[in-house]
């Protein structure tokens, strides 16, 4: 990796202001590390500073309440997985942060750093390649190998969002708070990322002034059932082939409202409003979940290498709906 200078955050002031005359990756901040030090190593990201945010007072922990959640960014994702109220009363967060790689990895990598990591997509991080992510004129999974990319999303880029935890909070209706030179302000977790047509080269709304804090999640409503189903090419812990993040407000076997968002299959994460549509006010059965998933997918446009994830999807979806009868 190249050299830069490497500075210990004392301050959000302090962060913001080292950020605030730079472009993006002249000066780059960093937590856990898990993902941004193999961009360094494969020379993909060449900073000349970094600056530690572990060093940073108030942005670690969990506060849980009446109204919700608040998780500072720089909570670890075994800490979010291991939470007892998070186990208790939003499983779809705990079960999505529990199926993120290894105990290694979860007990290093923050909240912060999952929701902003980089694509895993083979050509983005061969540093031979200039593809549209790096200011180049093409996509090469268009015509190349395209067995792990997005069926949603209508390109010109084909990556999928690596995030596990990011699924989980857009069906949780989550928000997160964003720290710049001006200011803070909120969006909605499902606002923060982009896609391709909107912007080549990021996967999300932050400037390079910018960091996230923290998240909030609202409570969830009475009788309310989520699950977090994740589909991987093998048991040892791995990104997703496809995974579906199910919220379902439930009396007895009708579902008051569904929220669905999928993960692995396009550039940000994917929100069903097809199956949300199908679920919503009706009793759930076998039929009505094939039914949810065959919607889900019907817009897909699979690559040469991988129109599985559509009938993989369309039956996690359907598990997720049977599960919320079980």
């Amino acid at each position: 990796m190249d050299k830069f200078s490497y500075v210990n955050a004392t301050s959000l002031k302090q962060v913001t202001s080292l950020l605030s005359d730079s472009r993006w990756g002249e000066v780059m901040v960093i937590a856990g590390g898990t993902d941004l030090l193999a961009e360094l190593k494969e020379y993909i990201e060449t900073p000349k500073t970094l600056v530690n945010l572990k060093t940073l007072p108030d942005m670690n922990g969990i506060k849980a309440d009446a109204n919700g959640l608040t998780i500072g960014a720089l909570t670890t994702v075994s800490d979010i997985a291991m939470h007892p109220t998070i186990q208790q009363h939003y499983s779809v967060l705990s079960q999505a942060a529990a199926s993120v790689a290894t105990p290694q990895i979860r007990n290093v990598g923050t909240l912060g750093g999952n929701l902003c990591q980089r694509p895993r997509c083979w050509y983005y991080r061969d540093e031979t390649v200039n593809c549209f992510k790096k200011g180049g004129d093409m996509c090469y999974a268009v015509d190349g190998l395209n067995k792990y990319h997005a069926i949603f999303g209508d390109g010109p880029v084909y990556i999928v969002h690596p995030s596990d935890i990011a699924p989980a909070l857009i069906a949780l209706n989550a928000s997160l708070k964003i720290v710049g030179p001006e200011g803070d302000k909120t969006v909605k977790v499902e606002e923060f990322f982009t896609l391709p047509a909107a912007n080549l080269i990021r996967e999300n709304i932050l400037q390079p002034n910018e960091i996230v804090v923290e998240v909030q999640v609202p409570a969830p409503n009475p009788n309310t059932k989520s699950f977090y189903l994740k589909a991987r090419e093998k048991g040892a812990p791995d990104f997703a082939l496809s995974s579906v993040a199910a919220v379902f407000e439930m009396t007895g076997k009708t579902c008051q409202r569904a929220n669905v968002v999928l993960g692995g299959v396009a550039p940000a994460p994917w929100r069903s409003p097809e199956a949300e549509t199908v679920l919503t006010g009706k009793t759930i059965n076998e039929s009505l979940s094939m039914n949810a998933g065959e919607e889900a997918v019907k817009n897909a446009q699979p690559l040469t290498d991988n129109a599985y994830k559509v009938t993989l999807t369309q039956n996690l979806i359907s598990r997720a709906a049977m599960m919320a009868i079980s």
